[in-house]
């Protein structure tokens, strides 16, 4: 594994805050290099959480009382967009988009089932770059995150993920259409089912 955070950092294409890279747990590639279909055009998406010093997790410790004097500088995440990585691909080159969370926000967005939070932790294994002993166990604990409330966000974000395809990529639809007919596949997929395939290609 290697972390394509500490190797953006490392040549000086993003500069994030220093404290991010001895304190980064989790990071792995998402979207379609997750799905298993990107190709030579695709850009890199990477989504991972730190732990950042103890005064900003709990403010308080470093003596902030809400209201009173300089207001504490809160971390929720370090967010870089169309980096440009010249070598990647062999010195083709490839876009990058990157986050890496504060825990805490990690954690929040995890638990309200947020669908691009949760299928970080859903990734295949092929696609984590960097995992320390806290973010195997988060990822461990995966399914402990997961409840009845996913039902309306993922119903939410398929929904407007279709509604783009119909107004932006209407090709796109019609070649998800026409997949389906090929592979006699139910355009009604329960979860369950998805969950008995997954559990099929060892991916849970």
């Amino acid at each position: 594994m290697s972390s394509v955070f500490c190797n953006l950092t490392g040549r000086k294409l993003i500069k994030p805050p220093k404290f991010i890279a001895s304190n980064l747990q989790y990071e792995t590639m998402t979207g379609s290099v997750s799905y298993g279909v990107s190709d030579d055009s695709s850009d890199l998406d990477i989504v991972g959480f730190c732990i950042p010093p103890k005064n900003t997790v709990f403010p308080h410790l470093g003596g902030l009382i809400h209201g009173f004097g300089k207001q504490h500088q809160e971390f929720g995440q370090y967010q870089q967009h169309h980096i440009q990585d010249p070598d990647a691909r062999g010195g083709k080159g490839q876009e990058v988009d990157l986050t890496i969370y504060n825990i805490v926000k990690y954690f929040q967005l995890c638990m309200d089932n947020n669908p691009n939070m949760v299928d970080s932790l859903f990734v295949p294994l092929r696609c984590i770059q960097h995992s320390t002993e806290v973010g195997n166990m988060v990822r461990e604990n995966r399914k402990l995150f997961l409840h009845k409330g996913s039902y309306h966000k993922m119903k939410g974000y398929a929904y407007s993920q279709l509604h783009k395809m119909e107004n932006k990529n209407p090709k796109g639809l019609n070649e998800l259409i026409a997949f389906e007919e090929e592979h006699a596949l139910d355009d009604e997929t329960k979860l369950a089912d998805i969950l008995e395939e997954m559990e099929i290609r060892g991916l849970v």
